[in-house]
């Protein structure tokens, strides 16, 4: 059976807004919260057994004090971050993280920490920068993939857990031609409104599976990354796949994933696939 949400933390304040993010979305779902620390040496051989206990207890604590009645555990261990946590993923049912960190966790959005977890975790991986505004809305990106309909699924779950509106967001881009391309252009035109009603034909089944639900679709003509920033300015959260077709394609080690978590300021989940991790 998967298990609750699990939760890094390094002591940082980023990894503690994680973790606050992690105990409120255990309440709404009503799922249990493990709360993970990798004790890491410091550089000269220092002990560092005092500060990773101390840095458990005071998330524990914060993740009491959101959601007390969650339950919550503690794990300390030892070894390599990127390689705990992706284990850590195996039997979660999401893993969550904060933007940035110190340790192990240092640079997790922009350098190779946060892209090795959620290049290669297994199901959902939260990256969450900081407590923003409530606007009861999650902003889930689609391009018809099944990367895509797994971020579906896991954006229902959180709508219907905030009690929220979901906006099914689809980005065509523009093949760039020569500069004879105006001849294109009622091609273009065709092909845009062909891929935008399949787009709307694809939300249907979710809209009639999912009647307690609102769920609102756009089709848009930009870069995926620009859209996806435009509509996450008041949303609580933005789900996109780990794997897609066109604008979404590697969404992960890509630009579309990469712009999407430099600039979106909510938290963002990437859904993986289950199975094992790569």
């Amino acid at each position: 059976m998967r298990g609750g949400i699990v939760v890094g933390t390094d002591g940082s304040a980023s990894s503690m807004a994680a973790v606050e993010w992690a105990a409120a979305d255990a309440r709404r779902r009503r799922l249990s919260l493990r709360i993970v620390h990798v004790c890491e040496q410091w550089s000269h051989g220092m002990d560092t057994s005092k500060y990773c206990a101390g840095a458990l207890e005071t998330a524990a604590g914060k993740a009491r004090d959101v959601s007390r009645d969650v339950q919550v555990s503690t794990e300390m261990s030892a070894g390599n971050v990127v390689e705990s946590l992706i284990g850590e993923s195996v039997s979660a049912e999401s893993l969550v993280l904060g933007s940035r960190g110190m340790g192990g966790f240092s640079g997790l959005l922009l350098g190779s920490v946060g892209l090795a977890v959620a290049g290669h975790a297994v199901g959902p991986v939260v990256i969450v920068r900081g407590l923003v505004a409530r606007h009861d809305r999650v902003v889930v990106g689609d391009d018809g993939s099944e990367g895509s309909q797994l971020a579906m699924a896991y954006a229902l779950q959180q709508a219907r857990a905030r009690h929220a509106r979901l906006h099914v967001v689809y980005a065509w881009r523009t093949p760039v031609f020569s500069p004879s391309w105006p001849a294109y252009s009622p091609l273009l035109e065709d092909s845009f409104h062909e891929e935008a009603r399949a787009a709307r034909a694809r939300v249907v089944p979710w809209r009639e599976a999912n009647p307690d639900v609102v769920i609102m679709d756009e089709q848009v003509r930009d870069h995926p990354v620009a859209a996806l920033i435009e509509a996450a300015a008041t949303a609580d959260l933005v789900v996109v796949g780990s794997r897609g077709l066109g604008g979404f394609s590697s969404a992960v080690l890509g630009s579309v994933s990469h712009g999407v978590l430099h600039h979106v300021a909510c938290p963002v989940a990437v859904v993986r696939p289950r199975g094992e991790p790569e």
